[in-house]
């Protein structure tokens, strides 16, 4: 794409004006932002200490920071006295998940580079990436003096624009056709999970499994409604050429109330308010409820308080596509989609949340829509090349869907390696996701292996790294024999428990010290034979 120039800085409040330091940067920022969204450059000294780092800063490569189970406070603890760029990747949520358009490194790359100047990118990262990576950012005017100048333009040469591939990135999205939705829990489940599909014969896209879908789902209307009500506003209002209605519903994030947006009700009120949302725009909690509050509540919280809709849309963040693992085959369906999807709803106080695109998929979207999609290439998430070599594959609850994707594509391509698979949930009468089918490969040879685990069935809760144990002979054979190890589902618990499971199950049955099966475990991960999909 061709490089826009950004206009210089502009300073609109002036210096006298009746505001701090902080609130004229903000608004000076927020007109100037009404005018061009791209950021102010670096000059080429700022940009290529940053990107190179200060002489002697003993970056080795190596980013120990990257555990997607590390708080963020231990990351950056880990990363202290690195290059900015690199402090930055800690910053991030270290899932590689793609939601932003890159993968960690990258984007920290990216953003250090001046290429990308959107922060708000990491979806799992939330509030904590999105400030600390703003004040990293603000670092970038104090970089030292570059060790190295950035290298010349050759004079006449101009860079080809860039191809752009509809459908490759959140970026340039594709329109697919909602197929259908089927329930896959059975009554007496406390989950909701849904198997969707989509017909992708329109829109050119295909995929390998392992990549991810990525979807631009909208806001609930009732919900926009309720918060158009709180302004005091129409829903005609025209902001950005089109209704304030239409804005809400698919241009802006209604949760998490973001910063900005509090430090814009701080602007527009007085007193103990004005204190607090400069308390919550800080990243305080100055009544224990920050955690909770999405932007309706946070309306609600400041009742008294009616931002003018275009300034309110203004301190939104914009609303950011949901990526889901793929639980098809394109060798084996092709043109269709599909994905295994968790609805999420829970209560606050007496309100009824809404998880944007779960809910999207399970109810509001109907057979025949267009919905925007792009596929998501995988990083490091992939069947192995060589079709003979064994698979374990850990997946519990949503975790199955690569898997159910491996397996059918396994079936389509003739693959002759073996197939090992631990699916878990909370209960085998309604919470066997895909029984049929798994049953059926099971029955026919493809599916080599089947274990599974219920955490409700019993009076002690059981789990997929239980099971693993169990079975913890037969599996290290597995892995003696070149397997590989594919893990789906939860970073924060279940990834972790897989791993230390692994590595227990390598010390027992390889006769290993801790340590030596920890570094073991290291090699797996270093070669490519132990591949993580979590989130």
């Amino acid at each position: 794409m061709n490089q826009i120039t950004p206009p210089p800085r502009i300073e609109i409040i002036p210096a006298g004006a009746p505001f701090s330091e902080s609130q004229r940067s903000w608004l000076n920022g927020f007109f100037a932002g009404l005018l061009s969204e791209a950021p102010t450059p670096l000059s080429a000294e700022q940009g290529a200490a940053i990107m190179q780092g200060p002489a002697g800063d003993g970056d080795d490569g190596e980013a120990p920071w990257h555990d997607q189970t590390l708080p963020i406070a231990e990351r950056m603890k880990l990363a202290e006295g690195r290059p900015l760029r690199r402090r930055m990747m800690a910053a991030m949520a270290q899932q590689d998940c793609g939601q932003c358009g890159y993968n960690c490194h990258d984007y920290s790359e990216a953003i250090a580079g001046k290429a990308e100047g959107r922060l708000n990118l990491c979806v799992p990262g939330g509030k904590e990436t999105a400030r600390m990576l703003k004040t990293l950012y603000e670092e970038m005017d104090k970089a030292p003096s570059a060790v190295a100048a950035a290298p010349a333009a050759v004079p006449g040469v101009q860079a080809a624009a860039p191809l752009v591939e509809i459908g490759r990135s959140r970026d340039y999205p594709a329109q697919a056709t909602f197929v259908s939705r089927r329930l896959l829990n059975k009554p007496g489940s406390e989950k909701e999970t849904w198997h969707v599909e989509f017909d992708l014969a329109q829109s050119g896209l295909d995929y390998v499994v392992g990549d991810s879908f990525g979807i631009f789902a909208k806001n609930e209307l009732g919900h926009v409604d309720q918060i158009i009500a709180l302004l005091g506003a129409s829903h005609t209002t025209e902001v950005r050429g089109r209704t304030l209605r239409e804005v809400l519903a698919d241009e802006v994030s209604l949760a998490p109330a973001p910063d900005s947006l509090f430090e814009l009700i701080s602007f527009i009120t007085g007193g103990a308010q004005r204190e607090k949302a400069r308390a919550l725009a800080q990243g305080d909690d100055p009544d224990g409820d920050a955690a909770t509050l999405d932007v309706m509540a946070a309306l609600q919280k400041f009742s008294g308080v009616r931002p003018h809709p275009e300034a309110f849309v203004e301190a939104l963040e914009p609303l950011q596509p949901r990526l889901y693992s793929i639980s098809s085959s394109h060798n084996a369906t092709p043109g269709k989609l599909s994905l295994t999807v968790d609805c999420v709803r829970y209560v606050i106080g007496k309100r009824k949340r809404l998880g944007l695109a779960s809910t999207f998929l399970a109810e509001r979207v109907q057979p025949g829509d267009q919905v925007k999609v792009y596929v998501q290439k995988a990083h490091g998430f992939a069947l192995p090349q060589d079709s003979k070599v064994p698979i374990i594959m850990i997946g519990p609850g949503t975790g199955v869907a690569p898997f159910r994707a491996f397996l059918l594509d396994r079936r389509a391509t003739g693959a002759t390696g073996r197939n090992w698979l631990f699916f878990g949930h909370q209960r085998s009468g309604c919470d066997f996701f895909y029984s049929d089918e798994l049953n059926a490969m099971k029955t026919a040879g493809l599916l080599t292996r089947l274990s599974l685990a219920w955490s409700r069935d019993g009076e002690k809760k059981f789990y997929v790294q239980d099971r693993m144990r169990e079975v913890g002979r037969e599996l290290w054979a597995w892995l003696a024999e070149g397997a590989y190890v594919y893990v789906c589902g939860d970073a924060k618990r279940m990834a972790k428990d897989v791993e230390r499971a692994l590595v227990d199950i390598v010390a027992q049955h390889g006769a290993r010290s801790t340590d030596e099966a920890i570094s073991f475990v290291g090699e797996l991960k270093k070669k490519g034979r132990y591949q993580q999909d979590v989130y």
